[in-house]
């Protein structure tokens, strides 16, 4: 079940006669403490209502958890993928976690968009022109204070469940408090990219659309560069070549 990019390994398991899924992480993973700060207050009134697993046990130390198992199949590749009632449900499960609180950070912005410029520090395959562009806008942005919801992190099809009619969550790895407008990014990029019918369909769901214009300009930027080089530290060359599209396509926005 693992997706083989990070340290950490995804398992199946079946004991007396039930199914169950294991999480462990090696010690420079920053995933699975995020996922078990998620599931007590922000996951657990998803999974009551079995649209997210319920937390069954955790060790910090051992980096390790086990959750319930959820039936299903993954979106990203189905025709689910295609059907605007998915998106509808999925807009309406994150608006249920983005309600859930929120919390004032004047110092949201600075530290995103340091974490943008850190990428840009380390090895990546950005053109030297393209990195320079990108430097020059996040060195002057603005850093106003922002309101932040729970997130997941990373929405989209991928970590979508389909079962009988039913979207459900999983791995909640990336979870933090951000605003709600960069739990868009993934679907904006990619399935909302060439079907604006399914972006319809997920605010049907969802609510006012979050997005404020400003602000999602430079979200984008540091969605793109964030992608395009978290993509080549981990050798997922097709993602790389996604972050360098979005980086065009978030420079020119500009």
């Amino acid at each position: 079940m693992s997706w083989n990019l990070v340290d950490t390994a995804v398992l199946h398991v079946r004991s007396g006669g039930q199914d169950f899924v294991v999480k462990a992480a090696g010690p420079d993973d920053t995933h699975l403490p995020r996922e078990m700060s998620a599931h007590p207050h922000f996951v657990a009134p998803l999974a009551a209502t079995a649209q997210a697993a319920r937390l069954l046990a955790a060790d910090a130390v051992a980096r390790i958890i086990l959750l319930e198992y959820l039936p299903g199949t993954l979106v990203l590749g189905t025709e689910a993928e295609r059907q605007a009632d998915t998106y509808r449900q999925a807009g309406e499960l994150l608006s249920r976690l983005h309600r859930l609180e929120t919390r004032t950070d004047a110092g949201y912005e600075a530290r995103a968009t340091a974490r943008a410029l850190s990428w840009l520090d380390q090895p990546h395959r950005v053109d030297a022109a393209t990195a320079e562009h990108a430097r020059r806008i996040l060195s002057t942005a603005p850093a106003s204070a922002v309101t932040k919801v729970p997130t997941h992190g990373d929405w989209h099809p991928r970590n979508w469940l389909f079962d009988q009619g039913i979207v459900r969550a999983i791995d909640f790895g990336r979870f933090a408090f951000r605003p709600a407008s960069t739990d868009l990014a993934r679907l904006a990029a990619q399935q909302w990219r060439e079907h604006p019918e399914l972006e319809a369909a997920f605010f049907e769901g969802y609510g006012p659309d979050p997005r404020d214009p400003d602000q999602w300009r430079l979200d984008a930027l540091r969605e793109a560069v964030g992608t395009a080089c978290w993509a080549y530290k981990v050798g997922d060359e097709a993602f790389e070549n996604q972050g360098h599209r979005m980086l065009a396509e978030a420079l020119a926005a500009f």
